[in-house]
Order: C-alpha cells, then sequence, then structure tokens
C-alpha cells in the first residue's frame, strides 16, 4: 500500500467486472490494466513498485501506463484536499477506471462532475463495497467470500464509506489481528463491521472540487481540454503559441511620452499654488 493519501484512485460508475475488460488493448498493456483494476485503492502503482511484482523492467511499465492513459483508462494528476491537522494540500493522484473513458469524460471529472457511463449488457454493475468483498480473499485468504456473502455484507461495507472511511481504513480493520484459524469468515467479517464501525461524521459544507491532471510524457500540469489522451501539445509535436515579444526600452520611453502628451495641460500638479 502507498503511503496514507496516495496511490490507486478508481474512478466512479465503473462498468461491471468481465473477462474480456482489457481485449481491445495489446497483450502486455491488457495484463497490467487486468492486474492493477484487482488491486483496492490505495495500493502503489508506480513503476518502480509494479516492476516488483510483475515481470517487465520499469521501461516497459512506464510505456504501458502511458498507453493506458491515452485509452482513457488511466490518468495522472494532483488534488487539492483537506486533511486533519495538516489543512489544506495538493495530493499526487493516479486516477484508474476499468472503463475506458474519453477525454470529455476526464476533463468533466476534474471539475467535480461525474458523468453517466452507458451500460454495457445487462449485467448489474458491482457497487465499491461488493468489489472491496469479492477482493478481500487476495488480501487475507482465511478471508475468502463467497459471492452470497458479499451479497450479505455490502451494506454493512457502504454504511463504512458513507462516513468517510476509505478501502484501506475497511481492509486493516478486517485483516489485522486475525486469528490462527478462522472457522466462518462471513461471521467474522460481519462482527468486524459491526463492532470496529467508524463514527457518523459531522456535516460539512460541500467544497469545490480541485483536480489538474498532468502530461503523462514531460509531467507538466494543465487543463483537462489540453491534455487529450493524458499528453500535452508539445509532447505531441504542436508547435508552442507564438508569444508577443517584450517591449524594448525605447518602446516604453515612446508609450511615456504618448500617455504625458495625452494629459491636459491644466490639471494641476501636485503642490500647484504653494
Amino acid at each position: 500500500m502507498a503511503n496514507p493519501g496516495y496511490g490507486k484512485r478508481s474512478v466512479p460508475r465503473q462498468e461491471a467486472y468481465r473477462t474480456p475488460d482489457f481485449t481491445h488493448l495489446p497483450p502486455r498493456e491488457a495484463a497490467i490494466a487486468a492486474y492493477v483494476d484487482r488491486l483496492p485503492d490505495g495500493t502503489d502503482i508506480s513503476v518502480k513498485t509494479l516492476a516488483k511484482h510483475l515481470p517487465y523492467g520499469q521501461c516497459a511499465l512506464r510505456t504501458a501506463l502511458n498507453r493506458l492513459q491515452a485509452a482513457g483508462h488511466l490518468r495522472r494528476g494532483r488534488e487539492h484536499v483537506h486533511t486533519t491537522g495538516t489543512g489544506a494540500r495538493w495530493i499526487t493522484r493516479t486516477w484508474f477506471s476499468r472503463t475506458a473513458r474519453d477525454d470529455a469524460w476526464w476533463a468533466a471529472y476534474t471539475r467535480g462532475d461525474v458523468p453517466e457511463a452507458a451500460p454495457r449488457g445487462d449485467r448489474p454493475t458491482r457497487s465499491r463495497a461488493f468489489i472491496l468483498l469479492a477482493a478481500l480473499g487476495r488480501t487475507a485468504p482465511a478471508l475468502s467470500l463467497s459471492s452470497a456473502d458479499c451479497v450479505a455484507l455490502e451494506p454493512q461495507v457502504t454504511q463504512w464509506f458513507e462516513r468517510g472511511a476509505a478501502e484501506p481504513d475497511v481492509l486493516r480493520a478486517l485483516t489485522c489481528g486475525l486469528p490462527a484459524t478462522v472457522h466462518s469468515p462471513a461471521a467474522l467479517v460481519r462482527s468486524r463491521l459491526a463492532s470496529k464501525l467508524p463514527p457518523e461524521q459531522p456535516e460539512q459544507k460541500a467544497r469545490p472540487v480541485l483536480r489538474v491532471l498532468e502530461c503523462a510524457v514531460c509531467r507538466a500540469p494543465g487543463r483537462a481540454e489540453a491534455l487529450p489522451g493524458g499528453v500535452c501539445g508539445p509532447c505531441r509535436g504542436e508547435p508552442e503559441p507564438a508569444r508577443e515579444a517584450a517591449l524594448g526600452p525605447a518602446r516604453v520611453r515612446a508609450h511615456a511620452a504618448a500617455v504625458r502628451t495625452a494629459i491636459p495641460a491644466h490639471t494641476p500638479r501636485t503642490g500647484a499654488g504653494r
């Protein structure tokens, strides 16, 4: 897991898991996307860390992540967040979407909007809570749950999210200090979700969402509309817009003289008549 506040961040309203999610990608990129998709939010998905767990070098992973960004599955940037004790600060983010999004969707997301995704097929979309429970066995094999267990426990996990908990908070509560033998994973998870439920958060006035995306190549920040495919104009080979040359000393003096000439002659000077 990454440091608190960092790591993978899943965007909302994604389509349900299914086998051919990434068949539109090359094999290497599809394998990496499927691996990242299964990881819980808060996981460190930096190139250096991924290279320790996947059979690819850092250079290949960097290229693959850039291709996932171009395909609409990933964006990098920064988000202005308010934290307890330290106040507001900018946090580096890596947003991931199982569902490929176009540039217009990402632009809306940076403004705090979450456009509806068009449903694909008739399979119901799984919630954030269900996804966490279904993947729980990968973090703690003793807590592997059935599909029916996930459906039954889903409302309890949703309640945690409604009280401000993030995925790493729920995972820690469920997996830390497990007994040597777990006879009933569902019963243990149900008990911990109930006994460790965080208190309700006081209502706070919603703050505007501030997000800035970064170019996948040069990491320069910019508006989403200026980063199609997650890449800025100069890195795509587009010429930079011409800038107006600064005024030279002679032109500055000429402009000053013109301003003095335009001042009416009868305008009283400061201190006149003393």
